[in-house]
């Protein structure tokens, strides 16, 4: 059986409004297209869900890699730019690095697309 990840109610943030609510702004579309392009990659986007499922515990990169059929330097680099996106943190610790989800990042990617706002009546 493959992992769920948990959902987080965002609703009441104060990050950013929906798109059915108002347009964004040039600025802020490109702040969130930092995030979104981070994880238009599958490996990224896996990388992601494997760190998120430890419920806001930290992860061992020794415990990423060997779910990916890709060498470690690859790994790496996907790691880095979810890091350089906001997406992530991490922490070395002797010869391993632990990563853990950024949840105040993640919330106004997932508020963005938030359309429970629609009316039933208005969804196709």
């Amino acid at each position: 059986m493959g992992t769920q990840l948990r959902i987080t109610d965002v609703s009441t943030a104060a990050c950013c409004t929906p798109m059915v609510d108002e347009a964004l702004t040039a600025a802020a579309a490109a702040d969130l297209a930092r995030g979104f392009k981070a994880l238009g990659d599958p490996v990224r986007l896996r990388l992601l869900s494997l760190i998120a499922a430890r419920a806001g515990d930290e992860v061992c990169v020794c415990d990423l890699t060997d779910a990916f059929d890709v060498k470690g330097p690859t790994i790496s680099h996907h790691l880095k730019v979810l890091r350089d996106a906001g997406l992530i943190d991490c922490e070395r610790r002797g010869t391993w690095v632990y990563y853990w989800i950024i949840p105040t990042a993640l919330a106004p990617l997932s508020q963005l697309l938030d359309t429970s706002a629609l009316s039933t009546a208005t969804a196709r």
